[in-house]
């Protein structure tokens, strides 16, 4: 009997470490084998998905400023910093804000919304703790400080929002004001495309995100919230110790695959000259 009861709870133990939240992080192949009978989505506004078995695989669509619409194989869609404003067709499924400006979040998101992740603590709160899950999405987020317009700090003022479409694993770093300890480079674990603010002045200095970029260490970066040419020639002339390809498509829409990232650091210029 004493040993039923121990390997009872060991089972118990595994599966609390497998559905607590050690797994709120982007470290291994955690995803459940694809059902080659789910149907793939088509979009009504245009936006397909190549045909493929794959489940780790999204299309990425930047809508402008720091707001990007992710949209996965079984047809959710995703909106960072989303501010009411920036979309087009259907409406998302889930939004995710961070409210450092009114560009960021929107305080009456569109109805049909499933999931609208504010990314900095409610009354009563220390901190924002997102991890939810809508079909072959999940997303969460890990907290860091922002400042405050009068000088001072807003603990847990910001979010990073980590979106996993299979072992596809993107992260969008908001409106990110600090450095990252360990302990967010750890919470973060591998992220395969990161969304980066380049302004350098309402955010990070462009030096210190490049730091952030390299501590990351993902294979895809995709710049935003920058005005002009100058900004994103600057950021790429930082990364250039590192060696990156630099991507300049003819359109704002890309698709992402797991099994496709390239070997190494590719910057993806999808907002063009203006990503603001």
């Amino acid at each position: 009997m004493t040993l039923r009861l121990s390997l009872a709870a060991l089972v118990a133990a595994t599966l609390a470490l497998l559905t607590g939240p050690a797994l709120a992080r982007c470290s291994k192949n955690l995803v459940q084998q694809f059902d080659p009978s789910l149907q793939r989505v088509s979009f009504d506004d245009g936006v397909r998905l190549a045909n493929g078995p794959s489940p780790s695989r999204a299309v990425i669509t930047f809508l402008g400023h720091a707001s990007y619409q992710i949209d996965t194989p079984q047809g959710v869609r995703a909106i960072t910093d989303y501010n009411g404003v920036n979309g087009f067709g259907r409406h998302p499924d889930i939004v995710t804000m961070n409210n450092a400006h009114s560009t960021h979040f929107s305080d009456e998101p569109e109805e049909g919304i499933t999931y609208a992740l504010r990314g900095w603590p409610q009354e009563g709160e220390s901190e924002a703790k997102h991890d939810v899950t809508l079909k072959d999405m999940r997303v969460w987020n890990v907290p860091t400080n922002a400042r405050d317009w009068s000088g001072g700090v807003r603990i847990n003022g910001n979010s990073i929002f980590i979106f996993a479409i299979g072992d596809l694993c993107i992260a969008h770093l908001g409106h990110l004001h600090q450095r990252l300890t360990p302990e967010h480079i750890e919470a973060l674990g591998r992220i395969d495309v990161l969304m980066v603010p380049i302004d350098g002045a309402y955010t990070m200095g462009v030096p210190l995100m490049v730091d952030v970029v390299k501590r990351i260490d993902p294979r895809i970066v995709l710049p935003m919230h920058y005005w002009g040419r100058s900004q994103l020639d600057r950021f790429v002339t930082l990364l250039a110790p590192l060696e990156p390809a630099f991507v300049w498509p003819d359109k704002r829409t890309i698709e992402v695959a797991k099994e496709d990232l390239p070997d190494k650091l590719t910057i993806i210029a999808v907002g063009g000259d203006g990503g603001g």
